[in-house]
C-alpha cells in the first residue's frame, strides 16, 4: 500500500438521515413558542457529530475526530490493539491509557494496521 493511502472510518450514515429527520419533525415544536427552539440544538448536535466523528490512519498516525476536536496519535505510541466486549476496537498507548478508536469495529483491525505496511499476526496481506 502507498505510504500516502489514508483510511477513514465514519458512523453509519443514517444516523445523518435521521438527525434531519428529527430537525424537522422538531420544527413544529419550535414555532410554538421561541422558549422551545432549544429542542432543535439536539437534532443538530447529532447531525453534526455523524458528519464529523470518526477515525482516519495513515502510514505517520491515527485521528480520532469528536464534535468538537480531533486527537492525533502517532503510531509509535500505540503499544497494543484489540478488541473489547461490545467489538469496538480499542488501543492501549505506551502510557497505559484506553482510547475506543470512534467508528471502528474489532473486525476492521487487519484494515486499521495494514495502512501502516505492516499485518497482523496470523493475517496476510
Amino acid at each position: 500500500m502507498s505510504s500516502a493511502e489514508t483510511i477513514r472510518f465514519r458512523p453509519n450514515q443514517a444516523i445523518l438521515v435521521a438527525a434531519v429527520i428529527a430537525f424537522i419533525g422538531a420544527l413544529p415544536l419550535a414555532a410554538a413558542g421561541w422558549y422551545f427552539l432549544p429542542v432543535l440544538l439536539v437534532p443538530l448536535a447529532v447531525a453534526v457529530w455523524a458528519w464529523r466523528s470518526g477515525t482516519e490512519a495513515d502510514a505517520r498516525e491515527l485521528r480520532l475526530r469528536a464534535l468538537t476536536g480531533q486527537r492525533r496519535i502517532g503510531w509509535e505510541r500505540i503499544a497494543e490493539l484489540t478488541a473489547d466486549a461490545r467489538g469496538r476496537a480499542v488501543a492501549r498507548l505506551d502510557d497505559g491509557e484506553w482510547l475506543v478508536l470512534p467508528a471502528v469495529r474489532g473486525t476492521e483491525l487487519p484494515r486499521l494496521v495494514a495502512v501502516t505496511g505492516q499485518t497482523l499476526p496470523g493475517h496476510t496481506a
